[in-house]
C-alpha cells in the first residue's frame, strides 16, 4: 500500500499525455466515420439507388466491424499495437480514397467492408490503452471523457456536410485527412502509448463471450438502441404525423444527450459503484420507452430525448469502466475486441428487427422493441447482482 501511495502521483502525471493522444486519434476518426455515413447515403440517394441497397451498403461497415474483431488480439500481439493503429489508419484513407474514386453502389459494397475491418482496430487498441493507463479511481470519469468526445466526433462529421456540401472530392478529403491525421498522432505519442498486454492466460473473443456474456449482452443492447431510434426515429415521426423539421431536431438533441451526459455517469459510476450505475442507466432508458408515447406531443418530449440519449449510451460506458475493473491482460484486449463484435451484431440486428415489428404492429413497436431489451438487460442484472450478493 505504501509503495502504490509513493508512485500514484508519478502514475498519475505520466499518462495524461497519452491520454489525451489515444482520445485525440480516436476522436478524429470518428469523425471521418460520422462522415462517411450520411455523405455515401446522400450520394447513393441522387443516384436514385432504392432504400433496401443504401441500407444494405450501410450495413458493410458494421459487418466488417464483426468479420475483424477476431483476428485484433492476435495480431496486434504479432505486430505490436501502436504498429497495427497507423497502419489501418493509413489503409483506412486509401480505402476512402478508392470510394471517392468510384460511384458505384456495387463497388462501394466490399469497400466499405474493408472499412470497417481497417477501422476496428484502432477502436479497440486505443480502448485497450485507455484502461490500461488509467488509475482506477478515475476510471469512471476518464472513460466518461473518452465516450463523450468520440460521440461528439461522430455528430462534428454530419455537421461538416452542411458547411462544405456533399458534392465532389471536397468531403470526401476531409475523411481522407481525417485518417492520416490518426496515424500522425499515434506517431507522436508512440512513445508514451504502453505495449500491448501479454501478460495472463490468451483469450479469444469466443473465449470471452463465455467470460463476460451478461457485459457483452449490455454492449450489444446500447448499439441496438442506438441504431433502432436513429434509424426509425423519423419513421414512428411520420406514423404520428409529426414534420421532419420535428424530428430532426429531436434526434440531434438525443445525440447531444449522448455526448454531454457520459462524464457525469462515470462519475456515478466511481461513487456509487458501476452496477448500480449499469442498472440506474437501464432502468431510465425503459422508464424513456415507456413515457415516449404520452408526451411525444409534448414539450417535456425534449429533456426526455436529451437524457433518454445519455443513458442509453451510458450502457456502453458503464460497460467500458466494468470491463476495466474485472479484466486485465491478454483477456482486457480480447474483451474490447468482442465489445466491437458485440456492437456490430447489435447495430445490425436492431433496426431490422424492429423494423419488422413496427410493420406487424404498427408505430409502438419502436418503443416496445426498445423496452423489451431494457426489460431483458434489467433482469439479468437483477439477477446476477441477486447471485453475486
Amino acid at each position: 500500500m505504501t509503495a502504490e501511495s509513493t508512485t500514484s502521483p508519478r502514475e498519475d502525471r505520466i499518462p495524461w499525455a497519452a491520454m489525451a493522444g489515444i482520445i485525440a486519434t480516436v476522436t478524429v476518426f470518428a469523425v471521418a466515420q460520422g462522415l462517411t455515413y450520411p455523405l455515401l447515403s446522400f450520394i447513393l440517394e441522387r443516384q436514385g439507388t432504392i432504400p433496401g441497397l443504401i441500407g444494405l451498403s450501410a450495413a458493410m461497415t458494421p459487418l466488417g466491424f464483426i468479420a475483424s474483431a477476431s483476428f485484433i488480439p492476435s495480431l496486434a500481439r504479432r505486430v505490436g499495437g501502436a504498429r497495427l493503429a497507423i497502419v489501418c489508419s493509413i489503409l483506412a484513407a486509401a480505402t476512402l480514397i478508392a470510394i471517392a474514386g468510384t460511384t458505384q453502389v456495387w463497388a462501394w459494397m466490399p469497400l466499405r467492408f474493408l472499412l470497417g475491418v481497417f477501422a476496428n482496430p484502432l477502436y479497440v487498441i486505443s480502448e485497450t490503452w485507455l484502461i490500461s493507463i488509467t488509475p482506477a479511481p478515475r476510471r469512471g470519469r476518464i472513460m466518461g471523457l473518452y465516450s463523450s468526445i468520440v460521440s461528439g466526433g461522430f455528430a462534428i462529421g454530419p455537421l461538416s456536410l452542411g458547411l462544405i456540401g456533399t458534392q465532389g472530392w471536397p468531403p470526401f478529403m476531409i475523411g481522407i485527412v481525417a485518417f492520416l491525421l490518426c496515424g500522425m498522432i499515434l506517431l507522436a505519442v508512440v512513445p508514451r502509448l504502453p505495449k500491448m498486454p501479454h501478460d495472463g492466460e490468451a483469450t479469444s473473443v469466443g473465449g470471452f463471450f463465455a467470460l463476460a456474456p451478461l457485459l457483452l449482452f449490455a454492449v450489444f443492447t446500447a448499439a441496438a438502441f442506438e441504431q433502432i431510434l436513429l434509424s426509425l426515429f423519423p419513421v414512428y415521426g411520420a406514423a404520428l404525423s409529426s414534420a421532419e423539421d420535428r424530428i430532426a431536431p429531436l434526434i440531434t438533441c438525443f445525440i447531444a444527450g449522448n455526448a454531454m451526459m457520459q462524464i457525469l455517469l462515470g462519475r456515478a459510476a466511481e461513487r456509487f459503484g458501476s452496477t448500480r450505475a449499469m442498472l440506474f442507466c437501464v432502468v431510465a432508458s425503459l422508464a424513456g420507452c415507456l413515457l415516449l408515447p404520452l408526451i411525444f406531443d409534448l414539450w417535456l418530449i425534449w429533456p426526455l430525448v436529451f437524457v433518454w440519449g445519455g443513458v442509453s449510451f451510458g450502457i456502453y460506458t458503464i460497460s467500458l469502466i466494468q470491463l476495466g475493473e474485472r479484466f486485465t491482460g491478454q483477456a482486457l484486449i480480447a474483451g474490447n475486441a468482442a465489445f466491437a463484435l458485440a456492437w456490430g451484431i447489435g447495430g445490425i440486428a436492431g433496426s431490422p428487427a424492429t423494423g419488422l415489428a413496427m410493420q406487424l404492429i404498427g408505430h409502438h413497436g419502436l418503443s416496445l422493441s426498445l423496452g423489451f431489451l431494457c426489460c431483458v438487460l434489467a433482469v439479468f442484472l437483477t439477477t446476477e447482482g441477486g447471485r453475486r450478493h
